[in-house]
């Protein structure tokens, strides 16, 4: 069972942190000269909302290690559940999906 990430509507500086690893070994994902990215969508929806390129911040995504900021109007959504779905393209052009969604909860903030 996945962590639910809560999210404040309207919030632009909340940032997640993912790490990237090989199901059969555990060993993670070298994302060093690749593009991460985050695509996010209502619950049971199929059309994509928008979608996060992870931060480039350091040596991070050499260790599997991704980092996505919600800024904007990203969190202008309604009130309810979401799931973000983590696609990596190498540098050769190779794209890798994640199977293991991530689940979000938004809620409406403090009238």
């Amino acid at each position: 069972m996945s962590t639910v990430h809560y999210l404040v509507k309207d919030d632009t500086a909340t940032t997640i942190q993912a790490t990237l690893t090989r199901s059969h070994d555990g060993s993670v994902i070298n994302c060093g000269d690749a593009t991460v990215r985050m695509k996010f969508r209502e619950k049971g929806k199929t059309n994509t909302l928008f979608t996060l390129t992870s931060l480039d911040t350091g040596d991070d995504l050499e260790v599997g290690v991704a980092k996505f900021r919600f800024g904007g109007t990203n969190l202008d959504v309604s009130e309810g559940y979401y799931e973000g779905e983590i696609e990596i393209t190498f540098q050769d052009g190779t794209v890798e999906t994640v199977y293991e969604t991530l689940d979000f909860y938004v809620r409406a903030d403090f009238a």
